[in-house]
């Protein structure tokens, strides 16, 4: 009778193994990143992050909790002070690793203002009114110092995690810390890095071939965030309207804004959410404009294994509908 029951036994203790499941604390400064670690933890722990819905990576203030959250995460995964630049001195205080994604190995980096140098129209095809673009009012010049301040050409372009070959990188970094602090779950952050690979790849081919069919239609962007999947699909923005979230451009900056949309022809406007800028309705009103918006954080997306692709594919789907709606004559 003890045979009976030695094999229940152990198949009970083993499934009851603290380690069997154990759920390293792994915390992300931002939702993107959050959604790559979760299909690296699938089946072993839920990744937090930071920064709630809507707060900016620029700018955010940290509250005593933050702090106290990543002092006790065992593992914490930033972009790097080019982004969230109120993240260094906190970080001081860690005893366990902080990584600044940014410099994994294997990471493509952009610089803001390369994708319009290589297209040898730099200043001439943004509206970003840079101190050699003298034909700007004061009102505008002023306008833009917010976002030279953060997107100044040269500067390390942060929004590295549209690159799907990024987002590779650094599942391959997460899962290769999280075996090192659980090894006995090694194999299943190993199985959930090829599976989250495989389904990129099935992904990219998808999307590959629809924005292909959009990629001579024009469209401008609020903010200037998507080079890196621009670059990934062979895209590219007619022009970035700079406009600060307080400051409004004067009256012959938005009239000159007015003239590129008009000079385009039927195009598609794209902004953040969660707010949509004040000056959107004014500056495309009468104009055969279609307003619509492109989220780079996945701000509404649920935190699970496939998280980073539905990002992937929302932003596909938003960009491509809208340009798609343009071929109509």
């Amino acid at each position: 009778m003890k045979a009976l029951f030695s094999l229940p036994l152990i198949a009970g203790a083993l499934l009851c193994t603290p380690a069997a499941h154990a759920d390293v604390r792994l915390l992300t400064s931002i939702k993107p990143l959050q959604l790559i670690a979760a299909a690296v933890q699938d089946g072993v722990g839920q990744p937090e992050v930071l920064l709630p819905p809507g707060a900016s990576a620029h700018h955010y203030a940290l509250r005593p909790s933050d702090v106290r959250a990543i002092r006790d995460a065992e593992l914490f995964y930033w972009v790097g002070p080019d982004l969230e630049s109120f993240l260094p001195r906190v970080l001081e205080g860690r005893d366990g690793p902080s990584v600044a994604v940014q410099d994994v190995p294997g990471m493509t980096l952009r610089h803001f203002g390369e994708a319009a140098e290589a297209a040898g129209e730099h200043g001439d095809d943004h509206d970003h009114d840079h101190d050699h673009d003298h034909d700007h009012d004061h009102d505008a010049d002023a306008m833009a110092g917010e976002h030279d301040h953060d997107h100044r050409p040269g500067s390390l372009d942060a929004h590295l995690w549209l690159l799907p070959a990024n987002a590779r990188a650094i599942a391959e970094r997460m899962a290769a810390d999280l075996a090192a602090r659980d090894p006995q779950n090694a194999p299943r952050y190993h199985a959930n890095l090829v599976a989250f690979e495989q389904r990129l790849e099935t992904l990219d081919r998808r999307l590959q071939s629809r924005l292909a069919k959009v990629a001579d239609k024009p469209y401008f962007v609020f903010h200037e965030a998507y080079d890196y999947f621009e670059a990934a699909y062979g895209l590219s923005h007619a022009g970035v309207f700079a406009i600060s979230g307080e400051a409004q451009p004067g009256a012959r900056h938005v009239a000159a804004m007015r003239e590129r949309l008009k000079a385009a022809g039927p195009s598609c406007v794209f902004s953040e959410p969660p707010v949509r800028p004040r000056l959107a309705e004014t500056l495309t009103a009468g104009l055969p404009v279609t307003l619509a918006e492109l989220d780079v954080l996945g701000v509404e997306l649920q935190v699970g294994p496939q998280g980073y692709e539905q990002l992937l594919e929302r932003l596909a789907d938003n960009l491509a509908g809208c340009l798609e709606s343009l071929q109509a004559p």
